[in-house]
């Protein structure tokens, strides 16, 4: 009968790091491969392939300026009277003014300094007036 020697293994306290970088790979490859980036949400917004100069007359116009303070400037036309409301007024105030000319076309013009959200909240509001005739501008000289 044979005995076995009393050999103690020695159980090494280090971690393994042999794998380290296989395993790291694969976690690097597993996230990569699983995740879902969100859709980017914008204006929904079609515009034109080529862009074209259409002369179109002032009484078809509804000029709406938009200022730093987010006030919104109305004008009509050729008109020099100027009316000045909320951005969520604009709504009401195209379906009232399409209402009486069908050719209408809504030219937002921005001053540089106006922050986004005033712009969007104009566009938004014409949106839901169903508005589809907009010229977006920068306000110059003003």
């Amino acid at each position: 009968m044979a005995v076995m020697g009393n050999k103690k293994t020695k159980v090494s306290d280090e971690i393994p790091s042999s794998s380290m970088a296989d395993i790291a790979f694969l976690l690097l490859i597993f996230f990569l491969v699983t995740t879902v980036f969100p859709k980017d949400k914008g204006l929904s917004m079609v515009l034109p392939e080529e862009s074209e100069t259409v002369e179109v007359s002032q009484k078809n116009i509804l000029h709406i300026l938009i200022q730093p303070n987010g006030a919104v400037t109305i004008k009509r036309g050729e008109s020099q009277q100027e009316q000045t409301v909320r951005p969520g007024d604009v709504e009401a105030i195209w379906r009232q003014d399409v209402a009486q000319n069908e050719n209408l076309i809504a030219g937002v013009k921005t001053h540089p300094d106006t922050p986004y959200r005033f712009m969007i909240d104009v566009l938004d509001a014409l949106q839901s007036a169903g508005a589809e005739r907009i010229s977006l501008q920068v306000l110059e000289g003003e």
